[in-house]
């Protein structure tokens, strides 16, 4: 049934839907191309205006915006964290852009694998609104801080207009910042399905560079076929995958992780005359190229004398060959009458099975399993409604030849499935690997399971689901050693040092007052408030790890403080950056920060004060001076 609207025909709209579909060629996000419109009906501009190019509405405003240094901070939230002393998890909750720029300096060139499932592209209104103006009130504005009324931040379905450039505009300055975060040796995996995979390739192409392109992998995302759907029942999505430098392997580049054999014989191999190395394949023993040395007879052991196949050469000299008879590394047939063939014993190759490009479900999970999954986590409460199922990102953690103790970025993290895939391979095998998820709070529908079990957006579920994966495992493991013998406890991580906290940031403008005169009555004010130059309602805790983030120290590093009559000494990484941020500093303040500083062999260190917490302009000269003698750089005396 159609439903009337009062309103007269759209002449203007009904007659470029007529154009769009005669030439589907110049359908840009809706609208016509009239420089291509006028190439098809004859109208040719001239070849030196042609180019290929990538492009579209806003890409230059983007492309600002991801160089553009971000104003806000990331504030502790240890209430929300799990073994916030120990741990070397992280999770933060933000609009992803913003957080990927204050990472820029502490995480720099760090990262061995990043994994990311961003929205899909259905036409819809992103969440991910940015901002040139004030990103982070932006931010606030969206999940509801700063807006009275409150605002939903789910999608809405309301058609743009703007259906690719929209989504390319959301996804470009993200991946143009994440790239920078990747190691020289770093991969990179975003999951896409089919309605934006063409763009999400030639937009990465662009940002990594098209040689650094690996392969588009398939996963097969559903085990049975929808016969509901309108063409096909899509089985399948796409994860691109791109190393961060086309550096050559052998010179520190990328290398791809290959996955454990177990007990199977691979495809290809057998054991046909009972050789005691085991199974083995044979491979062609003929090249396109050689010498005159290469172009000999062959007798075979049923007689029959055989030369290179035409136009070819064998691969290894006849002296070589005789070796490799007499080694019995050389196969001719079952009969012993076939064209020699070189045999490759499945003992001596790669300790390993190199990835297929198409991840079948069977192998690494699908939809359904990635559902019961998080069910079985929530009290059978379906809390998340696409989560990707854990087996796929372990085997993509094991391609991506992620080290015992590397990092692993997911900034559109959701669920947390990354997360889970990393504490269960590192409870496997005893690995150190440390994961950094950042989402936004996107809120929950009001009618949703999740909603009425108490998540009021992702970010909530994400955070509870790495609590509960984190105990499961620890105690399977705790099983599995408890019955281990004394040598197999050896080879494995005691559960107790499995790493299952995490601890959580929070996106938020800075902890340090802008300069900004013009917002009081008199400059007399102005002064004053400036003597306190933190935000109201911010702590030094606050302040201390904004200052760790701008100085491009890790956020994992232990924080330690020292209590100096009634003041306290902040301690990073042990003796490394020492701040306070007290009042009345004098001597003594100085004193301390030398003996923590020799209790942890610091040969180097940095020390931070507020400009206005010195006793007195003496004070702050002698404790400048007491620092100096004991080491510290003149650029390493910080104030506020």
């Amino acid at each position: 049934m159609t439903k009337l609207d009062g309103q007269s025909l759209n002449i203007e709209a009904k007659n470029i839907e007529k154009q769009l579909e005669l030439f589907p060629e110049i359908n840009v996000d809706g609208k016509i191309d009239f420089d291509k419109l006028k190439q098809i009906l004859g109208d040719y501009i001239e070849d030196s205006e042609e180019r290929y190019r990538f492009t579209w509405n806003g890409k230059g405003e983007v492309l600002r915006l991801s160089q553009t240094p971000s104003k806000g901070t990331l504030r502790p939230a240890q209430e929300e964290s799990k073994n916030w002393d120990d741990t070397e998890n992280l999770y933060i909750e933000g609009d992803n852009l913003e957080v990927l720029k204050l990472l820029q300096k502490s995480y720099f060139n760090k990262v061995k694998m990043i994994y990311i499932d961003p929205p899909y592209n259905t036409g819809g209104d992103f969440v991910y609104k940015d901002n040139f103006k004030d990103n982070i009130q932006n931010y606030k504005k969206i999940t509801g801080q700063v807006d009275s009324e409150g605002r939903n931040t789910t999608t809405n379905r309301e058609y743009s207009g703007r259906y690719h450039t929209d989504w390319l505009n959301m996804m470009y300055p993200r991946l143009r910042l994440a790239r920078n975060l990747l190691k020289d040796d770093g991969v990179i995996f975003i999951s896409i399905d089919d309605h934006e995979v063409h763009n999400l390739k030639k937009l990465c192409d662009e940002v990594f560079g098209e040689s650094n392109f690996v392969s588009n992998l398939v996963w097969q995302k559903k085990f049975s076929r929808a016969n509901d759907a309108r063409y096909f029942s899509t089985m399948h999505d796409h994860i691109l995958c791109y190393t961060k430098s086309n550096i050559e392997r052998s010179k520190g580049g990328w290398k791809i992780g290959l996955l454990p054999r177990g007990d199977e014989t691979p495809a290809g191999y057998g054991n046909p005359d009972h050789d005691t190395r085991g199974v083995w394949t044979s491979v062609v023993l003929s090249a396109k190229s050689g010498t005159e040395k290469l172009l000999y007879n062959i007798t075979t052991p049923s007689g029959r004398v055989c030369s290179p196949p035409s136009g070819r050469y064998w691969s290894v000299s006849e002296e070589r060959f005789k070796e490799l008879v007499k080694d019995n590394r050389i196969w001719f047939g079952i009969d012993g009458d076939g064209t020699p063939r070189l045999k490759t014993f499945l003992s001596e190759v790669q300790d390993g099975l190199r990835p297929n490009s198409i991840l079948f479900h069977d192998e690494v999970g699908h939809n359904q399993e990635a559902k019961q999954e998080t069910k079985s986590l929530f009290d059978n409460k379906g809390v998340f409604d696409s989560p990707k199922p854990v087996r796929l990102l372990e085997q993509l953690l094991q391609i991506g030849n992620v080290a015992k103790n590397d990092i692993i970025l997911d900034f559109f993290s959701g669920s947390s499935t990354t997360a889970h895939a990393t504490v269960q391979l590192n409870a496997q095998d005893g690995g150190n690997r440390k994961f950094i998820m950042v989402q936004l709070p996107e809120s929950t529908e009001e009618k949703s399971e999740a909603y009425k079990a108490g998540y009021k957006n992702i970010a909530e579920i994400g955070k509870e689901r790495i609590r509960r994966a984190g105990e499961q495992i620890k105690e399977e493991l705790k099983e599995k050693y408890e019955s281990a013998s004394k040598a197999d406890k050896v080879e494995m991580k005691h559960p107790e040092e499995l790493d299952i906290g995490f601890k959580v940031f929070k996106l938020d403008s800075s902890n340090i007052k802008e300069w900004n005169p013009g917002e009081y009555e008199n400059i007399q004010l102005a002064i004053e408030d400036s003597l306190t130059p933190y935000v109201p309602g911010r702590t030094e805790e606050d302040v201390v790890y904004e200052m760790m983030l701008k100085m491009g120290l890790d956020l994992t590093y232990p924080v330690e403080k020292h209590d100096v009559n009634g003041k306290t000494i902040y301690s990073i990484g042990y003796g490394f950056l020492m701040i306070c941020l007290a009042d009345s500093i004098d001597i003594s303040i100085a004193e301390k920060m030398i003996e923590i500083k020799d209790e942890n062999g610091q040969q180097e260190f940095r020390a931070l004060f507020r400009d206005e917490g010195f006793k007195s302009d003496t004070d702050k000269t002698n404790v400048k001076e007491t620092l100096r003698s004991a080491g510290l750089a003149e650029e390493s005396f910080i104030t506020l």
